[in-house]
Order: C-alpha cells, then sequence, then structure tokens
C-alpha cells in the first residue's frame, strides 16, 4: 500500500509542478508581453531591470498557475492510469476509491499551504516591487517616451509622431489634439522642437519651433471643408502629462496588494471609532478588505476544490491524450475563475457580504466533486 500511495503521490507531483511551469511560462509571456515588451522596445527598460521584473511576474502569475496546474496534473495522471487499465486492477485488488485519493489529497493539501504563503506574503511583496521598479525605470528616462518614426497614443486626448530625435532635439512634429470621440479638433506641424521634463508637474514640456496649427470644426470635425488655420507661430510650448502613463509620481498601492499582517492592520484600524468616518463608510470599506482577504483564501483552497473534482472525473473520463486532459482543465479552471470574477461585482455591495459569496464557487466544485466521488466511488 506504502509503495502504490508513493507511486501516485510522485506521479501527481511531478505532473502538476509540470503542469504549473507551463501554465507559468504562458501567463508570464502574456504579461511581459503587454506590460513590459513596449518599455523594452522603446529603450526605457534596461536589460538588469528587465530580468528583474520577469522574475517578479513569476511569483505573481504563480498564485493563478498553481491551482490550474495541480486540476491539470490530477486530471492527467488519473486519466492516463484509468485508461491504462491501472485504476481497474488497483480496485480489483482491494483498493477503494479513497485509498487511491489518499496521496493526492495530501499533496494537495501541501500545495494549499504553499498557494496560501504565495497568496498572502510573496505575490504582494512581488507585486509592489514590480510595480515600483518599473515606475522607477520609466521614471529615469522619461524623453524616450518620444520614440521616432512612431504614431504615440499614450498621452490622454492626443496623438503625436516625431520623424527624427537626437537627445532633446525633435524634428519633424506632428500634433493632433482628440476629442472624446477620438476625433481631430486641433491639428500642429513643426520642424523641429525641443522637450524638457518638469519633475515637480510630472509633464513632458514640447517647445515647438516654426508651428502651422489648423483648427476642425467643433461639431462635425471630421468634414475637410469646415477645417481653418489655427494657432500657430515661431515658437509654441505644449505640456504633455505623464500621469497616466507613470502613475503619478508615486506607485499607489491596491488593497490586494497587501499581506495578510497589512490588511488585518488596516481592518482594526477600520473597527475603531474615527469621527472623520461615518461607520457606513468604515463598514464598507471592511468589507472591501475582508474580502480581499476570502478571496486570497478560496483561491488557496480551490486546489483542493480542484482535486476533489478532478479524482472522480480524471478516473471516468479514461482519457489518456494530453490535449484533452488540458482541455477539461482549461475548462473547469475558467468557470471557477469567472464566478470568481461575478461575484467580486459586488464588493461594492456591503449589504450582500461579497466576502462570504467569495466562497461559493469553492462550495459549488466541492458539493460538485464529492457528488462525483460518491457515483465512482460505487
Amino acid at each position: 500500500m506504502k509503495l502504490l500511495h508513493r507511486y501516485i503521490f510522485v506521479s501527481v507531483a511531478l505532473t502538476s509542478l509540470a503542469a504549473v511551469g507551463v501554465l507559468t511560462f504562458v501567463l508570464l509571456i502574456g504579461n511581459v508581453l503587454k506590460d513590459l515588451l513596449s518599455w523594452v522596445l522603446a529603450g526605457q527598460i534596461p536589460p538588469d531591470t528587465f530580468v528583474h521584473l520577469v522574475g517578479q511576474t513569476i511569483v505573481v502569475v504563480i498564485s493563478y498557475a498553481l491551482p490550474m496546474g495541480i486540476l491539470t496534473g490530477v486530471l492527467l495522471v488519473l486519466g492516463r492510469m484509468s485508461s491504462d487499465r491501472e485504476i481497474t486492477a488497483i480496485r480489483a485488488s482491494g483498493v477503494s476509491v479513497a485509498g487511491i485519493s489518499a496521496p493526492i489529497f495530501f499533496f494537495a493539501l501541501l500545495s494549499t499551504g504553499v498557494s496560501l504563503a504565495v497568496n498572502f506574503y510573496y505575490m504582494p511583496r512581488a507585486k509592489v516591487a514590480y510595480e515600483t521598479e518599473l515606475h522607477d525605470a520609466i521614471s529615469a528616462n522619461p524623453l524616450s517616451f518620444i520614440v521616432p518614426k512612431t504614431f504615440i497614443r499614450d498621452f490622454p486626448g492626443a496623438v503625436i509622431y516625431v520623424g527624427e530625435k537626437h537627445g532633446a532635439e525633435v524634428y519633424d512634429f506632428w500634433g493632433w489634439e482628440l476629442d472624446r470621440q477620438n476625433r481631430v479638433i486641433h491639428s500642429a506641424r513643426a520642424r523641429s522642437g525641443h522637450i524638457a521634463y518638469d519633475e515637480a508637474k510630472n509633464q513632458l514640456v514640447l517647445t515647438l519651433f516654426n508651428v502651422v496649427g489648423e483648427t476642425h470644426d467643433l461639431k462635425d470635425p471630421e468634414d475637410p471643408a469646415k477645417v481653418r488655420g489655427g494657432a500657430g507661430g515661431d515658437q509654441v510650448t505644449f505640456n504633455l502629462s505623464l500621469d497616466k502613463i507613470m502613475g503619478g509620481q508615486t506607485v499607489r498601492v491596491k488593497l490586494r496588494w497587501n499581506t495578510f499582517t497589512q490588511l488585518m492592520t488596516e481592518w482594526r484600524r477600520l473597527g475603531e471609532t474615527n469621527p472623520q468616518m461615518p461607520a457606513a463608510e468604515r463598514f464598507k470599506e471592511r468589507i472591501k478588505i475582508q474580502t480581499v482577504i476570502q478571496e486570497k483564501f478560496a483561491t488557496a483552497f480551490s486546489v483542493l476544490s480542484f482535486a476533489l473534482i478532478a479524482i472522480p472525473l480524471g478516473i471516468k473520463v479514461s482519457r489518456k491524450e494530453t490535449s484533452a486532459n488540458l482541455g477539461v482543465a482549461l475548462v473547469l479552471a475558467m468557470g471557477y475563475y469567472l464566478a470568481t470574477v461575478v461575484v467580486g461585482w459586488c464588493d461594492n455591495q456591503p449589504s450582500l457580504r461579497p466576502d462570504l459569496l467569495m466562497w461559493v464557487p469553492n462550495i459549488g466544485f466541492q458539493s460538485l466533486g464529492a457528488w462525483m466521488f460518491y457515483k465512482v466511488d460505487r
């Protein structure tokens, strides 16, 4: 029996770790492409900083990859064993499904502990370090936001284009001011200009020379017949705010980026009477903190929920194909996370107790898993 348990434990552990690695890589690539690639191509992030940021991103995505990896690993191992008739042989020798599942539940329990540590300590610290290092790297070279031969759409309400750039000097400048419907209302062209950074106001100061401008009709800006000459001159200055791109002068730490100790400290503080904050508002803020805490707990315990539903499903499906089991795991995981997102929409409705609703997906998966476990064990 010990040999059987060791065999199942090692098989599930190795397969699950491999699945976690693959899922982490996939999520990592998505985050790097979305958040870092543009900064790297623009030369705003040096190579050593890029490596640090990727390492911190790995810690963040593991919190999502771990439950999905355990689910995938259990499905792959049990699906293969069932397809090869190993499960049938084990059960014929008198071992129940509960006996087969014991090492899997033990591994899932260990993984739950790891997930709790990641969710409440390592992930928040890595996320704050990531945002801080990225902010500092971008802030260290604010002039690099102006990339030559590129339509730059990062500044709110504006699109700019620069033909050439040498240090702080730019040439062949084009600029368009947009309305709320992203229609051009003002445009300007200049032969040359100079860029400076105003650190106090966190903005780029763009001084243009020999400017020619055009103004579009505000009611019908897309009608070329209504375009007329606009403000121009020998020297014109524009201010481009960097708050949207850089998030202001400092990094704003979101609630879910706090560690468990920080969350509990803030929760206790809001529990104290404060004449400057009404009781209803304090209750609402406490519910938000409780929702974050319960979400982290529920995500960690989803490992057990996934294991409970994966055991009977892996035995019942009897698929040896990796792609089929990966598809089943993906559907189940997406269903769980979709339910979590739906519950998260209630975080501004404290009367609905979203902190308690965070456990609904777990309860649903565990109930379904228990019923399937009962059916397959009969």
